[in-house]
């Protein structure tokens, strides 16, 4: 299911959300445990895990860009910094496993927008997939196919 993308006060705000057969502690450690977080998004790392601490991302050229942990609430909230965006994920937990929501709040849509969309899609089906015990065949397979999917939501969206 693609993300509902909603324009806001400021920006726009995406949001994810998908149903989990898997307990909110277990979701919990895929988003915070450096090396569950390495196997779906292996250029971020987790450095100090509070409020006001830090994930770094590597930038892959010998340098790394510092996200501030905006809001942590354990099993529950995680929210960052990224870039002039800010990235939050939600864990509800149900009778069957847990609802698991990404909220990014978009500052301003642009041609990177699809990419970064897509990126996000894959790696919730990536999580996904982990703790069902699989693999996605090709991560680029999927990112091409979702990437045609939120350029032509973010085109009508854009039409608006």
């Amino acid at each position: 299911m693609l993300a509902v993308i909603q324009k806001a006060k400021e920006g726009y705000v995406a949001t994810f959300e998908r149903n989990l057969k898997h307990s909110d502690e277990k979701v919990w450690a895929m988003l915070t445990e450096n090396e569950k977080l390495k196997q779906w998004f292996p250029e971020l790392r987790v450095e100090d895990l509070r409020k006001g601490g830090v994930i770094k991302f590597d930038m892959q050229d010998g340098t790394f860009e510092e996200m501030e942990i905006m809001e942590l609430n354990h099993l529950s909230v995680l929210e960052y910094t990224w870039g002039n965006n800010r990235v939050r994920f939600e864990l509800y937990p149900t009778m069957t496993g847990c609802d698991f929501s990404l909220i990014e709040e978009i500052s301003q849509i642009t041609d990177h927008t699809p990419k970064d969309l897509a990126g996000w899609h894959v790696c919730l089906d990536v999580i996904s997939a982990l703790l069902d015990g699989t693999t996605l065949e090709s991560r680029e397979n999927e990112w091409k196919r979702w990437y045609e999917e939120y350029t032509q939501l973010i085109e009508r969206f854009s039409q608006d």
